[in-house]
């Protein structure tokens, strides 16, 4: 090795110095560096150039638990060691300047990121500023498309692309999205795909149907309209994988594949170049058929590949060498290493100059079929408590960020915040959330979660305490705040103070009202609002159900609920509850105050406030619901499928599993015709319960003043005889004519029409009546009756599988077993157990029914199911801790027992979707609209939102516009343009989303679906 002289010394030491740092800007700049697309490996004109894409797939735990990968560890079940790949990978970049390799999964990056010294961190920075490692897609994970958030998925790009911004700069910022693993494809995931800035997004997984067809037409490739409301501003380039994302058969070169390398040397008898090189361009020659210009995109990698990268690179530079060296023959082909992003500028420019357009996709990609009988809709529903578990996770990391703003906390607690936005991350990967992965990773990611939670309940007891606490110089009025786990109502605060307060946040942008229960061991309580207004309490006995829950570690047989009027938006208000002396009679739940009426058929009828249902009184069935002056005959019940159960050894054999719904034949089973049934009327709630069965069980609720019926119910453990696993469903069957119709949700924002046994793209053959018609609801499905103006809407508390498989009817899929594996990957069927028994799912659906023509002003069917959504996905979150004896005038001294985080609240079609700290003291601000185009008549219009002097603790200084990631101004976004086949208005990026005049006066104007992105300076009042 040369001796460096001194200023060679200095200038490494620079270097490495500046590498290692992370930037404190929000947004980062590197000048002069040759990333981008300006560092693609040239292509040549006149031939057809084969961009050949090394990657490695890595999940953010399936087999193995994210840690397991990380590490290699756990071998037997999947011999897989990330940090192995990128220490391996960077290893052989550093060898050639021409190799490429593209990194997805920021969660591994960042680990091993971690990990490294100087000198490697000085390395890879260069290797990205070079354009030889590009960062694709971002995220924290690769995450699912059909049973995540929305809210959740721009989360966790967010995290991901803050750490990559800060650590790397302007060269890692992606350009293109890479979902090459999930299991369908949604059209909301395009959209955030477009509002990230990117040019183009690449997938893999769809319907072979319509990969057939696309095949033959050429159409793999098109533009992506990816909201029916913002259309001008949601297009995105989307090219789909010609095989999976694996090397072409033959040419997977990596130490766990077993096809043999090219060996070049002529005097060896296993010299097979030309019959490989023979081989490749055959390929590509059937290859170039399916898409439309001279350009060919071919991933060489898959699951865990390049562990030892040279065995990859040293084949890949002979193939592309030898095939090279065919154009002195008259080959037309030409290989590059090459990245993503790099292929799809190539395929711009030749798009651009030879005036070509491109086909127009405006619905999704889901369901998701592989095969004649492998339609990949039973992870909608797999492992439901874990899909629960996620949207609580995602309710308090908002609860969380948002409390950290608004105290003004400092570093010291950003360390528990980012517990939970990293646990969120990982969760949305496409085998957590989904339910696809192996039982002992589900309990991991458990444990992350678990882990999140609880280190973000450190910081909001810091936040509470610091916005409630009236001496902030005495640290002996700080509030042990806690949260208790009320899904199995058990709370130990409530169950063992004689008083204790509850303080309830408002995550929304708009004043709420919320029911409040909590389990206790006495009948007799008070309830004191701040003022000390004493007010309307019910003391009601909990169902067995509830108490039989396995893993229920509470003695409380009983609730008191109260209900806490017109909590402030981003605000407070604290409850002071104590027990009461004496003996006050509680009703119980087996009879009504009076005799109940009957109607015209006999079954019974009970109201409560403007809503009211019938039931059948000897089989204790619900026969109709009347709401907003509707009322519409209605039977809900219990059903199950019986899973089928194969030898996987082809199509007509699958089994039913993890992934795979597929009924062991056409027929649904009833869990029960009747229901034995117990009834309570209270002034406050009206409560009717069901049992079917020993396993399944229901309350139907009713509550004074809201606009919705709750159906909560628990089921499990799931029987095992017969032989079979079951799917168990819940069917809501009406009268209306639907005339095969029905819409679902796309993760949790726009609203897509479904046709039963129809796809708008190809000639569908349905070999699965049931599985091949179920599609994803991530928080509501509903039918309607154009005729007679009427709508049916289940609203849902987690992601489930549903569909309408008969006119008039709604079912949703809440809980499933599986007694085989279906062969795609996992190795293990599909019985959760917990507490050594089945696993036992508690939930509820929200029922809304109406006219869709008759309500008019703010108070239109859509507007009261928008704020049913909203309420139930971001609740008041309720915190509870003891008083230490204090009375409630003691306590009201010492404590601040109502804040406001709003000046005023927002107009009830915006909401502030994020606010949370950002960098060097900045917060990140987003607004969105939440009503789509022509939804509702009042609504579904642009408004201007003045954030003027709008946040109590705070006033904006300052503000930037960016796109959704947060890691670009938006200003200096610039895209690729493609042309669309049809002649309809030409894509405008830049000008769709240039408002800048009115962010300088803080007037934020919005368009309906329209999410904007600020980073906002503050200054403290």
């Amino acid at each position: 090795m040369k001796r460096m002289n001194l200023t060679q010394k200095w200038l490494l030491v620079i270097l490495v110095w500046k590498f290692s740092l992370a930037s404190s800007a929000a947004i980062s700049y590197d000048e002069g560096s040759s990333c981008g697309y300006k560092s693609c490996n040239p292509v040549k004109d006149g031939f057809v150039n084969v961009h050949i894409v090394a990657h490695s797939h890595d999940d953010v735990g399936w087999l193995k638990t994210v840690d397991q990968y990380y590490y290699g560890s756990n071998s037997d079940n999947q011999k897989a060691g990330v940090q192995y790949i990128i220490d391996s990978v960077v290893d052989s970049l550093l060898r050639d300047s021409s190799r490429r390799f593209i990194y997805v999964e920021t969660a591994f990056l960042w680990k091993w990121w971690l990990d490294q010294n100087d000198k490697m961190r000085a390395q890879f920075k260069q290797l990205i500023e070079n354009g030889q490692l590009e960062i694709i897609s971002g995220g924290w994970s690769m995450n699912d498309e059909a049973v995540t958030h929305y809210q959740s998925i721009i989360d966790q790009f967010t995290w991901g692309m803050r750490k990559l911004n800060e650590t790397f700069g302007k060269c890692a910022r992606p350009k293109v999205g890479w979902q090459i693993d999930p299991f369908g494809h949604s059209r909301e995931m395009a959209f955030i795909f477009s509002q990230l800035g990117f040019d183009g997004v690449f997938l893999n997984r769809i319907d072979y149907q319509d990969q057939d067809k696309r095949r033959s037409s050429s159409s793999l490739e098109m533009i992506w309209k990816s909201s029916g409301s913002l259309e001008n501003n949601s297009d995105i380039f989307t090219s789909v994988l010609y095989n999976h994302y694996s090397p072409p058969p033959g040419f997977c070169f990596d130490i766990l594949c077993n096809d043999d390398p090219i060996i070049d040397n002529p005097e060896s008898p296993d010299y097979n170049v030309e019959r490989k090189v023979n081989s490749f361009l055959q390929y590509v020659e059937t290859m170039k058929t399916n898409y439309r210009t001279n350009n060919l995109l071919i991933t060489m990698g898959n699951d865990f590949n390049y562990q030892d990268a040279d065995v990859w690179f040293k084949n890949l530079d002979k193939l592309i060498k030898y095939a090279n060296q065919r154009q002195n023959d008259s080959s037309k082909y030409n290989l590059l290493y090459s990245t993503p992003s790099c292929y799809l500028n190539a395929v711009h420019d030749e798009s651009s100059k030879k005036k070509l357009t491109w086909p127009v996709k405006t619905d999704d990609f889901f369901p998701y079929a592989s095969d004649d009988h492998s339609y990949w809709t039973g992870y909608f529903t797999s492992r439901p408590t874990i899909k629960r578990f996620e949207r609580e996770g995602n309710n308090f990391l908002q609860v969380c960020k948002q409390l950290y703003a608004l105290a003004g906390l400092g570093s010291e607690e950003e360390d528990n915040l980012n517990s939970l936005r990293e646990a969120m991350g990982v969760l949305q990967h496409h085998d957590a959330i989904t339910g696809t992965e192996k039982q002992h990773v589900a309990a991991d990611y458990a444990r992350l979660l678990n882990r999140g939670f609880n280190q973000c309940s450190t910081a909001t007891k810091t936040a509470l305490n610091k916005l409630a606490n009236n001496d902030t110089n005495n640290s002996s009025t700080a509030v042990e705040y806690q949260q208790c786990q009320f899904n199995i109502s058990e709370c130990t605060v409530s169950e063992n103070e004689n008083s204790f307060v509850v303080t309830i946040y408002n995550p929304l942008s708009r004043p709420v009202n919320n029911y409040v229960r909590l389990p206790v061991l006495h009948d007799n309580y008070e309830v004191h609002d701040p003022e000390g207004k004493k007010i309307a309490t019910e003391t009601i006995s909990l169902p067995k159900a509830i108490l039989n829950i396995p893993g229920r570690d509470s003695k409380a047989t009983q609730e008191i609920l109260f209900l806490a009027e017109n909590l402030p938006p981003l605000g407070f208000k604290t409850y002071y509850v104590s027990k009461t002396e004496g003996v006050v009679s509680n009703k119980t739940h087996q009879e009504f105050q009076a005799n109940p009426n009957k109607n015209s058929n006999g079954d019974v009828e009970v109201t409560k406030g403007d809503i009211g249902l019938t039931y059948n009184e000897e089989t204790g069935l619900l026969t109709g619901i009347k709401m907003n002056g509707e009322y519409i005959p209605i039977t809900q019940k219990f059903l199950l499928y019986r899973g089928f159960i194969g030898n996987n050894g082809n199509s007509a054999n699958r089994s039913s599993g993890a992934y795979i719904f597929r009924p062991n034949d056409s027929n649904v089973y009833t869990v029960s015709e009747k229901a034995t049934i117990e009834t309570y009327l209270g002034s406050l709630i009206v409560e009717i319960r069901q049992t079917f069965s020993d396993w399944i069980s229901q309350t139907i609720r009713l509550y004074c003043s809201e606009n919705f019926v709750e159906f909560d119910w628990i089921v499990g453990p799931i029987p095992t005889d017969g032989g079979n696993g079951k799917e168990i469903i819940t069917r809501y069957t009406t009268t209306l004519k639907t005339n095969s119709t029905f819409y679902t949700d796309s993760n949790g924002k726009e609203i897509l029409k479904r046709v039963r046994n129809f796809r708008p793209t190809w000639d569908l053959n349905v070999f699965e009546n049931a599985s091949g018609n179920y599609y994803p609801v991530t928080s509501k499905i509903s039918i309607r009756d154009e005729t007679n103006g009427l709508e049916v809407a289940v609203l849902t508390d987690r992601p489930e599988g549903g569909s309408s498989l008969s006119d008039g009817e709604i079912e949703l899929m809440i809980h499933r077993n599986c007694f085989a594996d279906d062969s795609f990957g996992v190795g293990e069927a599909l019985n959760e157990y917990a507490y050594g028994k089945g696993l036992v799912v508690r939930g509820s659906h929200y029922f809304s029914s109406g006219s869709f023509l008759k309500l008019t002003g703010d108070q239109t069917l859509a507007s009261q199911q928008k704020d049913i959504a909203q309420r139930k996905l971001l609740r008041a979150w309720t915190f509870l801790a003891p008083t230490d004896g204090l009375s409630f005038k003691e306590y009201k001294e010492k404590h601040v027992l109502q804040y406001e985080g709003l000046v005023k609240a927002l107009p009830k079609n915006v909401q502030i979707l994020t606010l949370e700290p950002w960098i060097d003291q900045s917060f990140l601000l987003r607004l969105e609209h939440v009503f789509e185009v022509n939804e509702d008549p009042h609504w579904s219009s642009n408004q201007i939102v003045d954030l003027n002097d709008i946040f109590t603790s705070f006033e904006i200084t300052s503000i930037e516009e960016t796109t959704l990631g947060a890691n670009q101004l938006l200003k200096e976004n610039e895209r690729l343009y493609f042309t669309r086949e049809t002649n309809e208005c030409r894509f405008d990026w830049k000008n769709a989303n240039k408002i800048y005049d009115a962010t300088k006066k803080l007037k934020i104007e919005l368009m309906p679906m329209q999410i904007r992105t600020f980073i906002i300076d503050i200054k403290k009042k």
